[in-house]
């Protein structure tokens, strides 16, 4: 992928560090990852030996590092032109993007490799699919395609804890399925919250995110359809008995706060421009309400066990 030769010139005499590579993994997005990948792991019936199941968790990291990767190798011309984005290790010149690329395919093919060799076959193939499905269908396909990119292409994020299941129990269930439509449910409204207030960063770099398309009244109309529509299905680990009547309180509680924040964004009588708070309001909750379910779902899970 080409890069402006300036970036280029910058990177002939800087020496990339650590820091710089472990910022190609985009960790903040890794982190949640790892963590719904672990609850994955912990509630899947069954038993994983401990160093196997950290080896999993591990391979699912880096993989998700690695897809990270390849999305910046990819998109180095676009993160140039958003402000958000714009210091990221490519487009600022600190790495070049011929290494990027090379440190991401080596990070995606050693994660899916050692899956496949020590954990299980089912779990690796998940695994590698997860990757293709971010850095092709989603990054390389959808993103500069269409403004439903983040409805399709978020299935890559809601993959993780049915690869962790996987690796414990060497298939598909439909209980990790519900896993799945969990996080697949939540990301559009999360991701729509945040292209609201990074509206004029998206326009500038030629995406098509669903406010530069549809505008903002329309984006919050879908927020609040598809949190609606996603608060029915996080009961669901409590309806098939796979969480307890804990979860599913906290689940209808949070599940009740969200659904009130997004309504109070659609009627917000401000525009975006002029006041970011309720959309703000929308994406951060929206990052502690992920973390918050899931957290739960495996603490009491814990407890069970050890009662």
């Amino acid at each position: 992928m080409d890069i402006t030769s300036n970036n280029q010139d910058i990177s002939e005499y800087y020496l990339p560090s650590a820091g710089d590579y472990f910022s190609l993994l985009k960790p903040r997005v890794m982190s949640l990852v790892i963590f719904t990948a672990f609850i994955g792991l912990l509630v899947a019936p069954g038993e994983i030996h401990p160093v196997i199941g950290f080896t999993a968790i591990l391979c699912i990291a880096v993989a998700a590092g690695a897809a990270g990767c390849l999305n910046m190798w990819y998109e180095a011309d676009v993160d140039a032109k958003m402000v958000r984005t714009a210091n990221r290790p490519i487009p600022a010149g600190r790495i070049d993007a011929q290494s990027a690329l090379h440190f991401g395919v080596a990070l995606s093919t050693a994660s899916v490799l050692i899956m496949g060799l020590t954990v299980n076959v089912v779990s690796a193939l998940l695994l590698a699919f997860t990757i293709l499905f971010y850095v092709v269908v989603y990054t390389m396909w959808l993103k500069r395609r269409t403004a439903q990119n983040i409805v399709i292409g978020g299935a890559s994020g809601a993959f993780p804890p049915m690869v962790a299941w996987a690796a414990v129990t060497g298939d598909v269930s439909m209980e990790s399925a519900v896993l799945f439509a969990i996080i697949f449910m939540w990301t559009p409204p999360h991701f729509w919250a945040l292209s609201l207030f990074a509206c004029k960063d998206y326009a500038n770099a030629g995406i098509p995110m669903l406010p530069v398309v549809s505008g903002e009244k329309a984006t919050k109309k879908q927020i609040m359809l598809y949190t609606v529509l996603m608060v029915p299905i996080t009961l669901l680990p409590w309806y098939f008995g796979f969480a307890g009547i804990i979860y599913g309180a906290t689940a209808a509680l949070l599940g009740g706060m969200f659904i009130w924040l997004s309504y109070a964004l659609l009627n917000d009588k401000y525009s975006v421009e002029e006041n970011d708070s309720s959309a703000k309001k929308v994406f951060f909750f929206s990052i502690f309400y992920l973390f918050a379910l899931f957290a739960v779902m495996g603490i009491e899970n814990l407890i069970g066990r050890v009662l």
